[in-house]
């Protein structure tokens, strides 16, 4: 069967394109730039690509008539204020364009929706639901609560908030029940939903077995990491207040925080059991479901990242264009070092550069800059990266934005997603001549006005330490082998 997956590049999709493959599915995949899934993507040469912006219906290629089934799976909580409009708009262009189609089915992964007065993200998600359904093709909705698993934004945010504060204040929103899922289970229903004709034109609640309130699976996390935390509740607490606090604590964005707060008011609990008849399954406890994720984290095969997506507002989808670095109206500062190590291990040290192995040198300098970023509303350097071993183009590395991680050519260079007065450029690069060796890396800044010319200039001391310093760690640096394993 054929069948076409919107939200490729996404955190459910780029786990499900594996699962449907070994089902036998020939996969088209609806992406804004084929180069960042081809960089990202083992399976690029086992699908087929098509481009197009959900929310530019101009920019969008024709999809394949004989496609028999289809998946929507994206979201713009996280992007803007507007999410609403745009998920209605970003439906609707995708509804037009399968409706030229000979498809059957439209299978839609949805929020539950029990509560009367639905928060703004949840009342945007049953809208998305009846723009679908007016389709040709039968929709079938899978509605969930929060998802379970490595890389799960609600995952990280409870990590994040439960890891780093021993004592916490929190609001009121914490007694608010849900039915966590493990992301395992997501994607064992999105499988087996396809083509299921007990399943077309249906809506279905799907959950896991545990009805937890997020202070309960706050303590169920520290109890798994045995971690001793104490949670205080503090009733007058604002949702802005709510939304700034979420923000400063975890690696969300300020947009996300808002959404994920006023969606909190409302309780995700299963109510309606038809898909046990349909498709029995047991799903995951929460605390499975915390185990497995940290096994994927300890063997880093995290195989997606809600952090790596594009529609958090801080860079343009057309980010692969800034792959060719500016020469003109530019300011840089160049570092060439030769060495004497071990290639493949100067090589490994920057492929791990950020995250919990820091930037090398003056990490506290790097620490500063971080909460100065989130300070004006930027992303801080709290996103850390998915993996701690291997990096691929459309990753996140703290603050940086990977453009190309070429092995090949011994290459790795990362765009500013920081808030600057222009824009940057980090590049690292391995230069092998007969005879000799040496690290390039180049910081390149294209200030924006006179703002940007004061801001380089006001930089530049702390530059010629700082990557001086970061070159020579990066060739002297001493690791520990990490054995990676695939998912």
């Amino acid at each position: 069967m054929k069948v076409l997956l919107a939200g490729a590049n996404g955190y459910i999709g780029t786990r499900l394109i594996p699962v449907l493959l070994e089902k036998g599915c020939d996969i088209v995949c609806l992406v804004r730039d084929k180069r960042r899934f081809r960089e990202n993507s083992d399976y690029a040469n086992r699908v087929t690509l098509i481009t197009g912006d959900l929310l530019k219906a101009e920019t969008m290629e024709n999809f394949p008539t004989d496609i028999d089934a289809a998946y929507y799976l994206v979201h713009s909580m996280a992007q803007a204020n507007d999410f609403s409009e745009m998920e209605a708009s970003s439906s609707q262009n995708f509804l037009n364009a399968l409706d030229k189609t000979n498809c059957k089915q439209i299978i839609y992964l949805s929020g539950i929706t029990n509560d009367n007065n639905l928060s703004n993200h949840l009342k945007s998600r049953r809208h998305v639901e009846d723009v679908l359904s007016a389709g040709n093709a039968q929709l079938t909705v899978l509605r969930a609560a929060i998802i379970i698993g490595s890389g799960s934004a609600s995952f990280e945010i409870i990590r994040d908030l439960t890891e780093k504060l021993p004592i916490m204040t929190v609001p009121r929103w914490v007694n608010t029940k849900c039915q966590p899922i493990a992301i395992r289970d997501i994607l064992f229903y999105l499988e087996n939903v396809l083509l299921n004709d007990k399943t077309l034109g249906k809506t279905f609640d799907i959950g896991g077995p545990d009805i937890l309130s997020f202070k309960q699976m706050m303590l169920r996390y520290a109890k798994v990491r045995k971690l001793k935390r104490y949670i205080i509740t503090i009733p007058f607490l604002s949702p802005k207040i709510s939304s700034y606090w979420l923000y400063f604590v975890t690696s969300t964005s300020y947009s996300l925080a808002q959404s994920l707060v006023d969606s909190m008011k409302n309780e995700t609990v299963v109510k309606d059991h038809k898909i046990n008849e349909i498709i029995p399954h047991e799903c995951l406890s929460y605390e499975e479901a915390l185990k497995l994720a940290f096994e994927k984290i300890e063997q880093n095969s995290i195989a997606s990242s809600w952090k790596d997506a594009l529609n958090i507002g801080y860079l343009n989808p057309a980010f692969m264009d800034q792959i060719k670095v500016p020469q003109n109206g530019t300011k840089e500062y160049k570092v060439k070092l030769p060495f004497k190590q071990d290639t493949d291990k100067v090589m490994s040290n920057i492929w791990a550069i950020g995250g919990n192995r820091g930037w090398y040198y003056w990490d506290w300098i790097w620490g500063i800059r971080g909460v100065m970023d989130k300070m004006v509303g930027g992303v801080g350097l709290r996103r850390g990266r998915t993996s701690s071993v291997d990096v691929f183009a459309g990753n996140t590395i703290d603050f940086w934005r990977v453009l190309l991680a070429d092995k090949v050519n011994k290459r790795l260079l990362l765009y500013a997603e920081m808030k600057l007065p222009g824009e940057a450029w980090l590049e690292f690069k391995i230069v092998e001549r007969p005879g000799k060796k040496f690290l390039s890396q180049v910081a390149t800044f294209r200030p924006n006005g006179l703002l940007g010319r004061l801001y380089w200039a006001a930089m530049f001391p702390f530059h010629v330490f700082i990557f001086r310093g970061m070159a020579n760690r990066i060739v002297s640096y001493e690791q520990i082998p990490v054995q990676t394993k695939k998912a």
